[in-house]
């Protein structure tokens, strides 16, 4: 069996809450920050620092406006993180296939203690 290589796993991206904001932003193009807290059903503060993080690693971009007198973030995925999620997607895909060939060919051997 090939060995997986999990070093090159891109860390960033692999969090729950991250994951769902780059997937979140790669289907929808660009959202705000309120539309995506609904989605992922999270909390401002657990948002806001996921949100950072991405923001300052450059996979994504933050457009900052008023709508009236609120202020409304929006949020675009950068080229670098497409590639980014493209590639942890990449990585993710190789090993379901490992495990779904291994799971497959265990049950088509024969149980010894049958």
């Amino acid at each position: 069996m090939t060995p997986i290589d999990f070093n090159g796993l891109d860390t960033t991206v692999h969090g729950p809450i991250r994951l769902g904001v780059m997937a979140a932003l790669r289907i929808d193009r660009e959202l705000d920050f309120t539309t995506l807290k609904k989605r992922l059903k999270t909390k401002d503060g657990s948002l806001g620092m996921h949100l950072q993080k991405l923001e300052e690693i450059g996979y994504i971009t933050a457009r900052k406006a008023f709508v009236g007198r609120r202020p409304k973030t929006t949020y675009r995925l950068t080229p670098a993180g497409s590639n980014a999620l493209a590639n942890y997607l990449d990585s993710m895909s190789k090993l379901i296939e490992a495990v779904k060939g291994a799971s497959a060919h265990r049950q088509e051997q024969p149980n010894p203690m049958s």
